[in-house]
C-alpha cells in the first residue's frame, strides 16, 4: 500500500511538472437538477477544499432554476458555492418537443460560457438531455470531459443518452464493476476509467447518525414513528409516457388505499411530468390527511427520510441505488429502471399493470428490514475522483481513442460467401416417413429427401445421419450454407435438452431418445428438436397465416392428430413439454380407442389411421368400393379410399367422414374456451376435408363471444418441415423462440 501511494504521489509530482509548476486544473462542473447535484457535491466540496491544485468554476442550468421544480439552485448557494453562470435552457412544456427544443437552447447557449471560462476539464454527471447537451458543447470545443456514472444499464432512454455521453467523454468515473467491464465492451480506454463508486455513497454511509426526528417531523408530521410513512418518488418514462401515467395513477390509488402517511416528491422536467402532476391534484393529493407533497427535498434531509421509512415506492434510480445503503425496503414500479443492479432490498414491479399488484407489493415490502448493500460504493469515492483528477495530463493528445478488439479478416469479401444462402437443414420424423430437407431462409425448400420410417432406433438414428451429411454435402453444391439442423417429431420432446421422452405407438422405439448430441457431434452444428406439432406452429408463425398474429393454434391432421399453440406470439410447451397434445383431447368417453391407450380421442376419430381403420371395416365387408372405384389385389386400403369413396356418393363413409369432422370440430371448441385464439389453422393432408365441418360445429357449439374466430387451411406444403427450419433461423438470426 505504501508503495502505491509513493507511486502515485510520484506520478502527480510528474504530471504537475509536465502542466507546468504552477498551473491549477481549472474544472467546470455543470449541474442540471436536484438528482445530479447529490452526486456532483462531494465532489466539488473535494475540489474546493485543495485550492492548490484546482479552480472550480460552477455552472447552473435546467430544472434548477424553475419555480415549479423547487428553484434547487438556492441548495447550491447554501453549500457556500459561487455560481459562476445560470443558464436557462428549460423550454416549459413537458413533452418530447420541448426536450428537443430544451437540448437545442443549450447548445446555443453553452459555447458562450466555455469561451468565457476555458476550463481544462468540464465534469458532467450521468443521462439526462441536458447532460447530452454539455458534453456535446464540450466535445465541440476541444474541452476534455469527465463522464460521472457512465456504463450503467437502466431501460429507457436514459441508456442512449448515457452512452451517447460515454463516446463523447475522454475520462470515466464508474460505480460498478459491471459498469466498467460496460465501458471497456464499448471500447473506451481502460487507462482512462476509474471505478471509484457513486460519490453520494460518501455522504450516504456517514448519515445515520445525525438527529432524525426532527427532519421525519417537519416534512411529515408531529405524529409520524420510524418506519411508519412511505416516500413515493415517480418519474415518467420518456419512451411510453401514456403507460407511466396511467401507472402513477395505479400508485396513488393504492397508496390511498394502503392508508399510511406518505411524502410524495413532485416528478422531475421531463416529458410527461405535467400530465402526473395533474394526477395528483385531481386525486387531491396536495390536500388529502395522509399525503404531504412536496417539490424538493435538501439530500441532506432526503437521506434521512429513505433511511427511516418503512418503504419506498416509485421509479427513481435513487431507489435503487442509494436507499439499498440503508437496506430501506425499496418497489420498483416499471421498466424505467430495468438493467439497475440493486440489492435484496428492491422488489420489481414490472407490469405494474393493476392497483391490486402495486398494493400487494406494499404490503409484502411495508416495515421490512434489509441488510445494508454496497453494491454503488464504500464511502471513498471522493479521494479517488480527486487523485484521478491530479493525474490527467493536459499535454497529452486530445483526441480520445477507442480500444477496438482485434478484427479477423473479413471473410465477406469473397464473392462465394456473399452469393450464399443463410439455410437450415430440416428433419422430419413422421408416423410413415422420414424426410430432410435444405431449407433457405425465405422458407424456399431447396433440396428434400424422403425415406420410409424404420422401425428400430437403431436404422432410424443410422438414417437420419446418413440422410443428413448427404444433405450437409449437398448444401455446398447449391450454395447453401448450413447454420444449424432443426428436427421435427412426433411424441413429447424437451426442447432444451433435444430430448425425445416418450412416443406413441406411431413411432416405436422412439422413448429417452437424445437426438441432439450425435447429430451435432456427426455434423459440427448446433441442433434443434421440438414436437411435431409445435414446428407446425412455428412454421406458420414465421412463414403462413400465422405470420403476425398474437394468438393461434395450429392442428396437424394426418397420420396422427397434432398441433402447436401460440400465446402471446410465444410458443406454449408447458411444464413437462406436454402442451398442445391436441389429438389426444378425448371428445367422447365411450368412443374408439385411441393409440396413446385412452378412448374417445380426436386422433381416435380423424387422423389417417382412424380413417384407415374404418376404410379397412368397410372394405371388409364389401361396402367400401362403389362405381367409379378400383382397386388392385395388393393395393393396401387406406384413408384416401375413404374420401374417395365418399365423393364418389358412399354414405356410409360420407357419415365416417362427417363423425371425425364433428371429433375434430368438438376438439377445436374445447380449444377456442381454453385459449381464446383469434386464429385457427388446419394444417396436413386432411385438413381440406375437415374445415367446413369444423366451422360448423364451432357455429353450433361454441359460445357466442368465440364464434367470431377465422378457420382457415394452411397454405405452407410442409409445415413440419419448415417449421424444423424456423427453430434454427430464428435463433441464428437472433430472433425469439
Amino acid at each position: 500500500e505504501v508503495y502505491f501511494k509513493n507511486l502515485s504521489k510520484q506520478k502527480q509530482k510528474e504530471v504537475m511538472e509536465k502542466n507546468g509548476n504552477n498551473h491549477k486544473l481549472r474544472v467546470c462542473v455543470a449541474t442540471c437538477n436536484r438528482a445530479d447535484y447529490s452526486k456532483l457535491a462531494p465532489i466539488m466540496f473535494g475540489i474546493k477544499a485543495e485550492p492548490q491544485f484546482f479552480e472550480l468554476d460552477v455552472v447552473v442550468l435546467g430544472s434548477h432554476l424553475i419555480d415549479d421544480y423547487g428553484n434547487t439552485y438556492r441548495m447550491i448557494e447554501q453549500d457556500d458555492f459561487d455560481i459562476h453562470t445560470r443558464l436557462h435552457t428549460i423550454v416549459r412544456g413537458e413533452d418530447e418537443a420541448a426536450m428537443v427544443e430544451s437540448v437545442g437552447l443549450a447548445l446555443v447557449k453553452l459555447p458562450d460560457v466555455l469561451n468565457r471560462l476555458k476550463p481544462d476539464i468540464m465534469i458532467v454527471h450521468g443521462d439526462r438531455f441536458d447532460a447530452l447537451a454539455l458534453a456535446t458543447s464540450a466535445a465541440l470545443m476541444n474541452i476534455r470531459i469527465l463522464h460521472i456514472e457512465g456504463g450503467e444499464v437502466s431501460g429507457t432512454i436514459d441508456d442512449s443518452i448515457r452512452h451517447a455521453i460515454t463516446k463523447l467523454a475522454h475520462y470515466h468515473v464508474c460505480c460498478t464493476r459491471s459498469a466498467e467491464q460496460h465501458l471497456i465492451a464499448m471500447c473506451e480506454d481502460h487507462d482512462r476509467i476509474l471505478l471509484a463508486g457513486c460519490p453520494s455513497y460518501d455522504k450516504l454511509l456517514s448519515a445515520k447518525n445525525k438527529d432524525y426526528m426532527s427532519i421525519i417531523r417537519m416534512w411529515l408530521g408531529e405524529d409520524v414513528k420510524t418506519r411508519d410513512y412511505i416516500v413515493a418518488l415517480q418519474h415518467p418514462v420518456t419512451t411510453d409516457i401514456k403507460h407511466s401515467i396511467k401507472m402513477f395513477e395505479l400508485t396513488l390509488d393504492a397508496l390511498i388505499s394502503f392508508n399510511k402517511r406518505t411524502l410524495v416528491l413532485f416528478p422531475n422536467v421531463d416529458a410527461g411530468s405535467k400530465e402526473m402532476v395533474r394526477v395528483m391534484r385531481k386525486k387531491g393529493i396536495e390536500h388529502h390527511p395522509n399525503f404531504r407533497a412536496v417539490k424538493h427535498v435538501p439530500f441532506d434531509q432526503f437521506i434521512q427520510l429513505v433511511a427511516h421509512a418503512g418503504c419506498m415506492i416509485g421509479n427513481s434510480s435513487c431507489g435503487v441505488r442509494e436507499v439499498g445503503a440503508f437496506g430501506t425496503p425499496v418497489i420498483n414500479l416499471g421498466t424505467r429502471q430495468t438493467g439497475r443492479e440493486t440489492g435484496e432490498n428492491v422488489l420489481h414491479v414490472r407490469d405494474a399493470d393493476t392497483q391490486d399488484k402495486i398494493l400487494h407489493a406494499l404490503r409484502l415490502q411495508f416495515g421490512k428490514q434489509y441488510p445494508c448493500s454496497k453494491i454503488y460504493g464504500d464511502g471513498n469515492a471522493v479521494p479517488r475522483i480527486l487523485k484521478f483528477l491530479k493525474s490527467i495530463d493536459l499535454k497529452e493528445p486530445l483526441q480520445k481513442k477507442f480500444c477496438f478488439p482485434p478484427v479477423k479478416d473479413n471473410i465477406s469479401q469473397d464473392i462465394d460467401h456473399i452469393l450464399e444462402t443463410q439455410s437450415a437443414l430440416a428433419v422430419d420424423l413422421g408416423g410413415t416417413n422420414l424426410r430432410v430437407a435444405i431449407v433457405s431462409m425465405k422458407g424456399e425448400i431447396v433440396k428434400k429427401y424422403t425415406q420410409l420410417n424404420p422401425k428400430t432406433y437403431e436404422d432410424r438414428l443410422e438414417l437420419i445421419l446418413k440422410m443428413c451429411i448427404e444433405a450437409a454435402s449437398e448444401a455446398v453444391n447449391v450454395n447453401c450454407r448450413i447454420l444449424g439442423v432443426g428436427i421435427s417429431t412426433g411424441g413429447r420432446v424437451n426442447p432444451r435438452e433435444g430430448i425425445v421422452l416418450h412416443s406413441t405407438k406411431l413411432i416405436q422405439e422412439w422413448s429417452s431418445v437424445d437426438l441432439r448430441t450425435p447429430i451435432s457431434d456427426a455434423l459440427h452444428l448446433p441442433v434443434w428438436v421440438d414436437n411435431d406439432g409445435n414446428c407446425a406452429a412455428l412454421a406458420e408463425r414465421k412463414f403462413g397465416h400465422g405470420k403476425g398474429i398474437e394468438n393461434f393454434v395450429t392442428l396437424i391432421t394426418g397420420t396422427g392428430i397434432g398441433g402447436g399453440i401460440i400465446h402471446q406470439h410465444e410458443l406454449i410447451h408447458g411444464s413437462s413439454f406436454c402442451a398442445a397434445e391436441l389429438g389426444h383431447i378425448v371428445v367422447s368417453l365411450d368412443g374408439p380407442e385411441c393409440l396413446c391407450g385412452s378412448q374417445g380421442c380426436i386422433e381416435a376419430y380423424a387422423s389417417g389411421i382412424a380413417l384407415q381403420r374404418e376404410a379397412k371395416k368397410l372394405h371388409d365387408e364389401d361396402l367400401l368400393l362403389v362405381e367409379g372405384m378400383s382397386m388392385k389385389k395388393e393395393e393396401v386400403v387406406s384413408a384416401a379410399h375413404l374420401i374417395q369413396a365418399a365423393k364418389l356418393g358412399n354414405a356410409k363413409a360420407d357419415s365416417i367422414l362427417k363423425t371425425a369432422g364433428t371429433a375434430l370440430g368438438l376438439g377445436v371448441v374445447n380449444i377456442l374456451h381454453t385459449m381464446n385464439p383469434s386464429l385457427v389453422i388446419l394444417s396436413g393432408v386432411l385438413a381440406s376435408h375437415y374445415v367446413s365441418a369444423v366451422k360448423d360445429v364451432i357455429n353450433q357449439q361454441a359460445l357466442s363471444s368465440v364464434k367470431t374466430v377465422d378457420v382457415v387451411v394452411s397454405n405452407l406444403a410442409d409445415p413440419a418441415l419448415l417449421g424444423a427450419a424456423s427453430l434454427v433461423l430464428d435463433y441464428t438470426t437472433r430472433r425469439i423462440y
